[in-house]
């Protein structure tokens, strides 16, 4: 009984690892079909987004289950409760992804990001792939000095950030008002999920030192 107890937590925190890879993936490919306008793209990653669901539902519900019946303590207890948490995160990012193919959609046949911003939201994209791909591997190996880097690696997110709102303000800005929402709101999109990439990382040094690195930087939703 016990074996199978272990087996079922360590599925569970593959499961988490697999869902970060997918969320990471919604993102790419939302990233292409904003910049590409394409919308066959766009469909597919908000179709998706059902799936990433589903799979936070059932590591929610096995993990109720196992405090129902197994009634775990100290490291196993912790284990359960942060794995909760993880799979919120990772939830709301699939959302983040999702609001970006919304976005694509939205705007469809145009592009919703001017020529001259192609390069900034490129590289947004890109780097929140990458930092969910850090965190799945986090989720995977519980390597805590790994998972402490996504906040220095979150820091580049940051100055992307700003480069994007300060492009906004500038006189030169000839878009008009709906693109600059539009830019605005996908800037908050990528900084919020990488956002959710740290926090889920941080989780796994709670998990294994039972101390928090700070305050999870995601904490109040997508």
């Amino acid at each position: 009984m016990r074996d199978a107890y272990h087996e079922e937590l360590d599925s569970i925190g593959e499961d988490l690892a697999e869902m970060a890879r997918t969320v990471g993936s919604a993102m790419g490919r939302a990233t292409a079909s904003i910049l590409d306008a394409d919308l066959s793209l766009a469909e597919r990653v908000i179709e998706s987004d059902r799936q990433v669901d589903e799979t936070q539902h059932d590591l929610e519900a096995r993990a109720i289950a196992l405090l129902a019946r197994q009634q775990p303590v100290a490291t196993d207890l912790r284990r359960v409760v942060t794995s909760l948490r993880i799979s919120a995160d990772l939830e709301r990012s699939g959302d983040l992804a999702k609001h970006v193919a919304k976005l694509a959609r939205l705007r469809y046949p145009q592009k919703a990001v001017p020529s001259d911003l192609h390069a900034t939201v490129l590289e947004m994209g890109q780097l929140a792939q990458r930092l969910m791909a850090k965190t799945a591997q986090v989720l995977a190996t519980e390597d805590v000095r790994l998972a402490l880097q996504l906040e220095q690696d979150d820091d580049a997110m940051d100055t992307l950030h700003r480069a994007l709102f300060q492009h906004l303000m500038d006189d030169k800005w000839q878009h008009g008002i709906e693109t600059a929402v539009d830019v605005t709101l996908l800037g908050r999109y990528y900084e919020r999920f990488a956002d959710h990439a740290v926090s889920a990382a941080r989780r796994v040094v709670f998990l294994v030192t039972g101390e928090h690195p700070g305050e999870p930087s995601a904490e109040g939703g997508a």
